[in-house]
């Protein structure tokens, strides 16, 4: 069963240029306390700036979001807990504080810094030739083939049968199963 259904990105917030060392030491919290089901990915989204130095230009790696880590993680008390007593943690976005656990961030939002980052919001496990399900959008419950993927795009083109034909459609990783 794959897990990372269940799973969504969050937020957390930390000391701006502390965004690396929460990164290495929520890392290893996760695998001290084996929770590498439940906590997925840790992001520090960066661009690359190019400037120029001595009539040289010169690339440089700069945080999209300085003082922010994102987290794919499925939320529970027990990661909600691990999450925000990790050293150099100070809170989660979307938490209003007093106990109460923080919202997910939506899809589209993810998509959006991520692309901007050049990170992809899924890591696929698909391949092409894979039997899958489709679980979401406009073939929803129809089954088929993968023939091409698209990791760029988040996307991937699945040969179904349609009124007697195969037909191409294509669909986002996240609305698929595997069979």
């Amino acid at each position: 069963m794959d897990l990372t259904k269940n799973a969504r990105w969050y937020v957390i917030q930390t000391y701006s240029g502390h965004e690396d060392k929460v990164k290495t030491n929520l890392t290893n919290r996760v695998e001290k306390e084996h929770k590498e089901d439940f906590v997925f990915r840790i992001e520090v989204p960066e661009e690359i700036i190019v400037t120029e130095k001595n009539g040289e230009n010169v690339e440089k790696k700069q945080k999209i979001y300085p003082g922010y880590v994102f987290v794919e993680m499925i939320m529970n008390d027990e990661v909600w807990y691990i999450v925000r007593n990790t050293t150099g943690v100070t809170g989660f976005v979307g938490s209003h504080g007093k106990g109460s656990k923080p919202v997910p961030m939506y899809d589209n939002e993810v998509k959006e810094i991520f692309k901007r980052a050049g990170l992809k919001m899924h890591e696929s496990t698909y391949t092409v030739g894979d039997k899958v399900k489709i679980i979401g959008g406009a073939f929803a419950g129809t089954q088929g083939e993968v023939t091409e993927i698209d990791e760029n795009t988040q996307k991937m083109v699945v040969s179904i049968n349609l009124f007697g034909r195969d037909t191409s459609a294509e669909v986002d990783f996240d609305h698929v199963d595997l069979v």
